[in-house]
């Protein structure tokens, strides 16, 4: 039996199912309305220098002006216009997310993949790494590490990628550990197949679907990080994002002075995003694993199952 017969018979699970289910989870209402959310977010912020009502450099408003049909989020401390502000910001806070959450789905795939396919010494090596990483503090490793580099936003970048990179790591290990003793790879062993092969062939269209559900978590993660680390200075100072914008507002006294309007509307873009990248992953993540869905204390739904030897209706 070739290479191309053992892919195609019915030991081989097709990477279709996987995907197909990834398909499915967007007719369930919480997964529909994340990817909304996503998909609003994404294509407003792509569009945002053609959208924009006013510049975001000169001041088209009187200092704190409130909301009003001119300026539906009112303006900030120096005449901005906010809309045009949150417009702009969610572009370079979306590309922040994305571009770490990319890198964080690339160390943590590779590494995972390797670990699981491997296994002996090499497994225990990139765990022991992984673990390192596990119990250190995220957040505070990046403040420190950002500190350490300076303000910038490639740095931003570079820091949130590397040090998220653990929880992906260890779900693809361990679904990679499983298939490595299925029935299929160990044909395409057998027929010589090599390392690279299998794991481009056989390994990757299996795990793909996981790997967008990680991607989609991660980049609420990036996203949360990134305000964060810019809400404290640690951003590029002269690149406008959401994090940024609600650092400049409160470093201004627009909450002292009853300006809720200068820091709501980014903050606001910031908890939808992250909510509709939340539904949208756990959903892509209990489509691919019924068993998160329903348990004896799951947080999701609870099931009475019946007992052993009773009838259909018995408890």
């Amino acid at each position: 039996m070739t290479e191309g017969q053992i892919r195609q018979s019915k030991v081989d699970p097709s990477s279709r199912g996987g995907w197909w289910t990834v398909l499915n989870v967007l007719r369930q209402p919480t997964a529909a309305i994340g990817f909304g959310i996503l998909a609003f977010f994404t294509v407003i912020s792509l569009l945002s220098p053609w959208i924009k009502p006013y510049s975001t450099h000169l001041a088209s408003c009187a200092v704190f002006e409130p909301p009003s049909a001119s300026h539906w989020f009112g303006c900030d401390d120096g005449g901005i216009d906010v809309l045009s502000l949150t417009l702009e910001g969610g572009l370079i806070s979306m590309y922040v997310g994305f571009t770490a959450a990319t890198i964080t789905i690339l160390i943590g795939a590779t590494i995972g993949i390797v670990s699981g396919y491997f296994g002996g010494w090499i497994d225990t090596v990139l765990m022991r790494i992984t673990d390192y990483f596990l119990v250190v503090p995220q957040l505070v490793l990046m403040i420190v590490v950002a500190a350490v580099w300076g303000p910038s936003l490639e740095h931003v970048i570079l820091v949130i990628g590397l040090l998220l990179w653990t929880y992906t790591a260890r779900i693809v290990r361990a679904q990679v550990k499983s298939l490595r003793e299925r029935v299929f790879i160990r044909r395409a062993i057998s027929i010589g197949s090599g390392h690279l092969r299998i794991i481009w062939r056989h390994i990757l269209p299996q795990i793909g679907p996981l790997l967008v559900a990680s991607t989609v978590l991660a980049i609420t993660v990036a996203v949360f990080n990134e305000t964060a680390l810019a809400f404290l200075g640690l951003s590029d100072p002269t690149a406008i994002t959401w994090g940024t914008i609600m650092e400049h507002a409160f470093q201004r006294a627009a909450v002292s002075t009853g300006s809720w309007w200068a820091i709501v509307p980014a903050g606001l873009a910031v908890a939808i995003l992250i909510m509709g990248c939340y539904m949208l992953g756990r959903s892509i993540e209990d489509a691919l694993n019924p068993r998160l869905r329903v348990s004896y204390l799951s947080p999701y739904s609870w099931q009475l199952r019946t007992l052993v030897g009773r009838g259909k209706g018995a408890l």
